[in-house]
């Protein structure tokens, strides 16, 4: 195993009542990460989630996915049985690695957000010519 973990789980998965202020499910996405040489890519599981609901943020190096599944039932029936839960979808990662911020992409399709984070350039060491005068 490589002893070098390029992301972190942000510990999400007791996110307390009191911290939220709204009555609805929060889910923890089922996540799978893949890394290049060039950038890392996450892929979570979101089903049901309005896409115009998906936000994605990277701010001191902590990448956060978060993502509110609709809550529709079918015009002109009523709910006799449920075991479908909706709720929001919300997920954090600590980021190891120096990413280019202006460079991110987000992809949602059938259910699955996929995240790419371009590694950035290691700053090189570069000579400085000393001008005489």
């Amino acid at each position: 195993m490589a002893e070098k973990k390029t992301l972190q789980k942000r510990k999400t998965e007791q996110v307390e009542k009191v911290e939220r202020t709204h009555d609805r499910n929060v889910f923890i996405p089922v996540v799978d990460i893949y890394e290049t040489n060039d950038e890392i890519i996450l892929m979570a599981e979101m089903p049901g989630v309005d896409e115009k609901s998906i936000d994605v943020t990277l701010d001191n190096d902590i990448l956060t996915i978060r993502g509110r599944a609709a809550d529709e039932s079918p015009e002109g029936y009523e709910l006799v049985y449920s075991e479908y839960e909706v709720g929001d979808f919300e997920r954090s990662f600590s980021i190891n690695e120096s990413i280019d911020a202006d460079k991110i992409e987000a992809q949602y399709t059938n259910g699955v957000l996929t995240v790419k984070l371009p590694k950035a350039e290691p700053a090189k060491a570069k000579k400085i010519e000393v001008k005489i005068k």
